[in-house]
C-alpha cells in the first residue's frame, strides 16, 4: 500500500525517455562508485598498479560487469512494479471500490467513445439512468453494511442482463468491449451503456429485464427485503449530441418513470423537460410561498352517516401564486415531497388549523375533529412530536380533537422513526386515519400493528357504487374488516344521495364529498358550521 500511494502520482506508464533515466539512474552511480572504490579504497592495498596482471584487471572487470548487470535486474524490477502500480492505480480511479464496477468517469469516457463511433456508424447509443426506489428506507433500517450488500447484489442481478444482452442483438462481433456495460455513477445510482443496438426499442427490453432481474427478492443478513428500480433512458443523437445533455436527460426520464409509480422505465420526451422546468419553477415559487405565507386553508366537513352530524372536517392546503395563479395541491405537495419543504409547510398547516380550532370554539362552536394531512417525511422528524405537543400547548387545542392522515405508503415504509411517533401521538390522544385506503398494498398487519383509529375508503371505490357489484363488494369488505379491527371507515367523495344510502347501508360509519359540502375557505365554512348549528 505504501508503494502503491508513493507512485499514485504518475498517471501514465513511463515512456522510452523515462526508461532511459531509470537506466542511467540506476547504472552511473554504481559505475562511478566502483571507479572510487578500485582507485581509493583497493588501489592503495594492490602490490604495485604498475605491476597488476591483466588476469587481476580482468577479474576488477568482471566485478564492475557482475555490479552493472545487478544494476540493470533491480531496474527491470523495479520499472515492473512501477508499472503494475501504475496500472493498479488507473484501475482504481476508473472504477467503483464496492462493487468493481465502472465508475462515473469510466463510463463518461466510454459514452464519449461510443458517440464518436456513432458519429461514423450512424447507429444509435442508449444511455440509462437506473435508480432504486426506496434504497435510502433500506439503508436506514438495516444499516450501512446491509445498504453496501443491496448494491453489490444489485451490480451483480444487473451484469447477469447486459452479459446476456447478445440474445437482443444489442452486441456484434467486432464491437469494441464497452459497447454494452454497466457503471455505479455513484450512490444507488447505476448506468447502462448501450452502443450498437439495432433499434431503439432495444433499450427498452433490456430495461425491462433490469426490472424483472430485480423483483426477486435479496437476503441481506439473513432478511429477505425486495426492492425495484426506475429507469430513464436517452437515445443519441435525438436526445442529445454530447455526455452531459445525454446524462441529463436520461436522468430527466428516470425522475418521469418515478413520478409514474416508480418499477419502470421511461423514455426521454421534451415535454420531461418542460415538466422539469415547471417543476423547478414550482419549487422556486414554494420557497418563496412559505417566505411570505401565501397559502391558505380550505375544510371540507365530515358527515356522521347515522346522526347526520358534522364531526370532523379534512384540512386541506391550498396556494395562489402572485404570478401562476391557483396551483393545484397534486402539483405542487409531490415537488415539496421531494424537496423536503415538505416539513416547513406541514408545520405551518398544522399550527394555522388548530390557531383556527380555536378562533371557532371561541366563536362558541361546538368542537369538532380537524383531519390533517401529515407525509411520512414529516413523521421522521426527529422533533415532530415535540412540534405537536408545542403546537397544542400554544392554541389549547384538545388533542381528541386532532386527527392526523396518513397514506398507505407512509406505514408501509416501516422506518422506527415513524412507527415510534405513531404511538407516541396515540398516547397524546390524537387519532390516527388511514387514507384513500384499497388503493396500495398495505396488508391487515399493518393495521394491526400500528393504532390507526379510522380508515378512508377511496372515491375510486365510492364512484362505482351502487352500480357496480364489484366495486360495493369490495366495499363492504372494507367496511366489515375495519369494524372487526374496531376501526370505523369513512366513504370519501359522495356525490349522490344514492351513493351516500348505500354505503349508509353497507355500515359506512361517516361521510365526506361534495354531496355535503365542497372544500371552503375559513370564513364560507363558518358559516357553514352556523347553519348546522341552527339546524
Amino acid at each position: 500500500m505504501r508503494l502503491r500511494s508513493s507512485l499514485s502520482l504518475f498517471s501514465h506508464p513511463p515512456d522510452r525517455g523515462t526508461n532511459v533515466a531509470y537506466f542511467l539512474g540506476a547504472i552511473v552511480p554504481l559505475v562511478v562508485l566502483g571507479i572510487v572504490i578500485e582507485r581509493h579504497v583497493l588501489g592503495p592495498h594492490l602490490p604495485g598498479r604498475e605491476g597488476v596482471s591483466a588476469a587481476d584487471r580482468m577479474g576488477t572487470l568482471g566485478l564492475f560487469l557482475s555490479i552493472g548487470m545487478l544494476s540493470l535486474a533491480c531496474f527491470l524490477v523495479l520499472r515492473r512494479l512501477v508499472r503494475r502500480a501504475i496500472d493498479e492505480n488507473r484501475a482504481l480511479a476508473l472504477h467503483d471500490s464496492l462493487t468493481g464496477l465502472p465508475n462515473r468517469r469510466r463510463y463518461c469516457e466510454r459514452l464519449e467513445r461510443a458517440i464518436e463511433r456513432a458519429g461514423f456508424t450512424g447507429e444509435p447509443v442508449a444511455t440509462c439512468f437506473i435508480d432504486l426506489d426506496g434504497f435510502k428506507r433500506i439503508n436506514d433500517t438495516l444499516g450501512h453494511r446491509a445498504g453496501d450488500q443491496l448494491l453489490m447484489q444489485v451490480a451483480g442481478r444487473v451484469l447477469g442482463v447486459v452479459r446476456a444482452s447478445d440474445s437482443l442483438g444489442t452486441s456484434a462481433p467486432g464491437v469494441e468491449e464497452d459497447a454494452v456495460s454497466v457503471s455505479r455513477f455513484g450512490g444507488d445510482e447505476f448506468t447502462l451503456l448501450l452502443s450498437s443496438i439495432a433499434i431503439e426499442q432495444d433499450a427498452g427490453r433490456i430495461a425491462m429485464r433490469v426490472l424483472d432481474s430485480l423483483r426477486k427478492p435479496f437476503v441481506l443478513d439473513g432478511q429477505q427485503i425486495t426492492i425495484s428500480a426506475s429507469i430513464g433512458i436517452a437515445i443519441y443523437p435525438c436526445d442529445g449530441g454530447d455526455p452531459d445533455t445525454l446524462l441529463r436527460n436520461a436522468d430527466t426520464a428516470m425522475y418521469s418513470a418515478k413520478s409514474q409509480g416508480r418499477n419502470t422505465y421511461r423514455f426521454f420526451s421534451s415535454a420531461m423537460n418542460e415538466e422539469a422546468e415547471r417543476k423547478l419553477e414550482i419549487e422556486r415559487r414554494l420557497q418563496r410561498a412559505i417566505a411570505h405565507d401565501e397559502f391558505c386553508l380550505y375544510f371540507q366537513p365530515i358527515r356522521s352517516a347515522v346522526s347526520g352530524e358534522v364531526s370532523s372536517a379534512e384540512v386541506l392546503i391550498r396556494w395562489a401564486d402572485p404570478e401562476l395563479g391557483w396551483v393545484p395541491p397534486s402539483e405542487f405537495i409531490p415537488v415539496a415531497e421531494d424537496t423536503g419543504l415538505i416539513v416547513s409547510i406541514g408545520s405551518w398547516v398544522l399550527r394555522r388549523a388548530c390557531e383556527q380550532a380555536r378562533r371557532w370554539r371561541d366563536k362558541g362552536f361546538q368542537p369538532i375533529r380537524l383531519a390533517v394531512n401529515v407525509s411520512g417525511c414529516q413523521l421522521r422528524q426527529p422533533g415532530f412530536v415535540d412540534e405537536v405537543v408545542q403546537t397544542l400547548d400554544d392554541t389549547g387545542l384538545d388533542p381528541h380533537y386532532l386527527e392526523f392522515e396518513i397514506t398507505e405508503t407512509t406505514i408501509m415504509q416501516e422506518d422506527e422513526r415513524t412507527d415510534r411517533a405513531f404511538h407516541e401521538l396515540h398516547d397524546l390522544g390524537i387519532s390516527i386515519a388511514l387514507d384513500d385506503f384499497g388503493t396500495g398494498y398495505s396488508s391487515l398487519s399493518y393495521l394491526r400493528r400500528f393504532p390507526i383509529h379510522r380508515v378512508k375508503i377511496d372515491r375510486s371505490f365510492v364512484a362505482r357504487i351502487p352500480d357496480d357489484a364489484e366495486d360495493t363488494a369490495a366495499t363492504a369488505a372494507i367496511v366489515a374488516m375495519a369494524h372487526h379491527l374496531l376501526l370505523s371507515v369513512v366513504g370519501e367523495g359522495v356525490e349522490t344521495l344514492d351513493q351516500a344510502r348505500s354505503l349508509a347501508e353497507l355500515g359506512c360509519d361517516e361521510l365526506q364529498g361534495y354531496l355535503i359540502s365542497p372544500p371552503s375557505s375559513a370564513g364560507e365554512f363558518e358559516k357553514f358550521l352556523a347553519r348546522e348549528k341552527g339546524r
